[in-house]
């Protein structure tokens, strides 16, 4: 009965979102309408009986999604991806929307307006968004001070950057910014992400390169944690590039990887829109490949010793199934629920136990890794 409801409930807003409100959202900016959903999940999450309404009309639970990684319980592995919460802002009403975890940021060590607007758009044929951001965000003192003492309602991965200005384009002081956002925001939420992958930032990605890395990670292992440790990992990496970074991580405190951040390529055969602007990197159905095969590829290479979280077009139980068989142990998602809406993250996880019970598997962790192997 409860999985019947869940489904209907689901369908319900569905065809409310897709059919009526995102015909009327996409009229508008996509940055005001990111915006105002901000605004609306801040005041949602502040209250017991918003939060509660919320999960009503959202929610959704099964033990058999349920894992503990790297000493981190999770009721589910479906989370929020970095970018959409820059400023650490809505995270109460996150498992009231059904996530598992959330990882928020990227935060960055001074205070960065991000690059000049228009640097967001949407690409609808595609199923995609051109992100151009610039690590917007209030730096890494004003949120810490704001959020000193806060306990989470759901595990949050804090994800670290350098500021995007020509000071952290230098090398030594690009790994201050980042070793200054580390060690401010290393006592906020379960895990840290490096984020050395940003494709809009001043410089472009300088700690992609395996001498720059090793100085970056020689740093940052002399800031005291016990939190787990992942790199974010840029989509456009060649095996070859992919190897030299995972033979410099071997050598230092990191636990795991987020595969992927965004795409630059612009000769994608997934871009199906006439009309692509030439700065931003690009997310959704034009990223999943390079995702499933940089998460394919990655946990072939560390299964025994590393964590992968999988990001990077996952609309559907189906996408994120995908991940988790060829190695993910989590998987986020951002523009999915752009394009298909917020009920779709309990969608997904209702589908991900429909696909367990399919394949004969108890829970989610024997899925892990199963067609990569």
């Amino acid at each position: 009965m409860y999985e019947t409801w869940i489904s209907a409930r689901n369908a319900f807003f569905h065809f409310s979102y897709t059919k009526i409100l995102k015909p009327f959202y996409f009229l508008l900016d996509p940055e005001f309408i990111h915006d105002r959903m901000i605004k609306v999940g801040a005041i949602l999450g502040r209250f017991g009986f918003t939060r509660a309404l919320t999960r009503a009309a959202f929610g959704y639970h099964n033990p058999r999604l349920e894992t503990t990684i790297l000493g981190m319980r999770f009721d589910n592995p479906i989370g929020l991806a970095a970018g959409f919460d820059k400023n650490i802002e809505i995270t109460d009403i996150l498992p009231s929307v059904g996530f598992g975890f959330a990882e928020v940021g990227s935060i960055t060590g001074e205070p960065c307006p991000g690059n000049p607007k228009k640097r967001l758009w949407r690409l609808p044929k595609s199923q995609s968004l051109v992100v151009y951001y610039g690590l917007k965000n209030d730096g890494c003192e004003a949120i810490a001070k704001r959020l000193k003492g806060k306990s989470f309602r759901l595990p949050v991965g804090i994800s670290v950057a350098k500021t995007n200005n020509q000071a952290c384009a230098d090398v030594e002081t690009g790994i201050d910014d980042y070793a200054k956002a580390f060690e401010t925001m290393k006592g906020v939420g379960q895990y840290i992400t490096v984020n050395i992958s940003c494709p809009n930032a001043f410089g472009g990605e300088p700690f992609t390169d395996p001498e720059r890395l090793e100085r970056l990670l020689t740093r940052l292992d002399t800031i005291q944690t016990d939190k787990p440790i992942f790199l974010k990992l840029a989509a456009d990496l060649s095996h070859q590039d992919t190897d030299a970074i995972i033979e410099v991580v071997r050598r230092h405190r990191v636990h795991g990887f987020v595969c992927t951040n965004l795409t630059k390529k612009r000769d994608n055969p997934k871009i199906l829109d006439k009309t692509v602007p030439e700065v931003g990197g690009l997310s959704g159905k034009v990223v999943q490949e390079l995702s499933d095969e940089l998460i394919r590829y990655v946990y072939g290479k560390t299964k025994d010793t590393h964590i992968v979280i999988g990001c990077g077009g996952v609309f559907t139980a189906e996408d994120a199934y995908r991940k988790i068989r060829l190695g993910s142990s989590l998987v986020q998602l951002v523009t999915g629920m752009i394009y298909e809406g917020p009920q779709q993250i309990s969608a997904i996880n209702q589908g991900l136990v429909r696909l367990l019970e399919k394949d004969g598997y108890r829970d989610i962790s024997e899925a892990i890794g199963v067609d990569n192997r």
